[in-house]
């Protein structure tokens, strides 16, 4: 919400209609921690659960982000705040709004970037050098081959999450147009 001089004030979101008297929702408490809570906290909550105006409801503390936070740190504070959109706020006024859905975008549209023309060299080195700061997984560098930009995993591996997490390494290697699942597991 922003004032009449463009000003941001406050959210409002379905977050702020969960608990509302007209559906039953508004927040119960046992009588003894009702009574260890404070009044101003109690007020606060009688106010959402029954107020009529967007001042009333909305919620005052915006988290927000500038345009120059990278898209890391507004995913982190999407998943502290439990919030789905972000604010983005220049001088007190609203310039943008990121949302989790924009997030999804970008990723898409990495992944989908033109590939590398990385050589097989490149890409299995890039792939050796990724796998050797894993401690999770022992796979060794004979188990690796890679052609016309496709990765050929093969040999033993320990467990159905450790061939997953192998897939998902090589194929998050620049330049990899497909990874080839070769692998034996010697897990039952």
């Amino acid at each position: 919400m922003v004032d009449d001089g463009g000003k941001v004030v406050g959210v409002f979101s379905e977050a702020d209609l969960v608990r509302r008297t007209e559906i039953g929702t508004e927040k119960q408490r046992p009588w003894w921690l009702e009574a260890l809570t404070p009044g101003s906290m109690l007020a606060a909550e009688f106010a959402k659960a029954h107020g009529l105006r967007v001042s009333e409801i909305m919620s005052p503390h915006v988290v927000s982000a500038s345009e120059e936070t990278s898209l890391e740190e507004i995913a982190t504070l999407l998943e502290k705040h439990r919030i789905k959109r972000v604010p983005i706020i220049e001088d007190g006024k609203l310039i943008g709004i990121v949302s989790r859905s924009n997030l999804i975008q970008a990723l898409a549209s990495s992944l989908q970037a033109e590939p590398a023309e990385e050589t097989d060299r490149e890409i299995r080195q890039e792939l050796l050098s990724r796998l050797a700061d894993q401690d999770w997984t022992d796979f060794g560098s004979r188990n690796i081959i890679v052609t016309g930009g496709v990765v050929h995993l093969w040999g033993l591996v320990g467990s159905p999450e450790e061939r997953t997490a192998l897939i998902s390494l090589a194929e998050g290697v620049r330049g990899v147009v497909g990874v080839s699942d070769e692998m034996i597991p010697s897990y039952s």
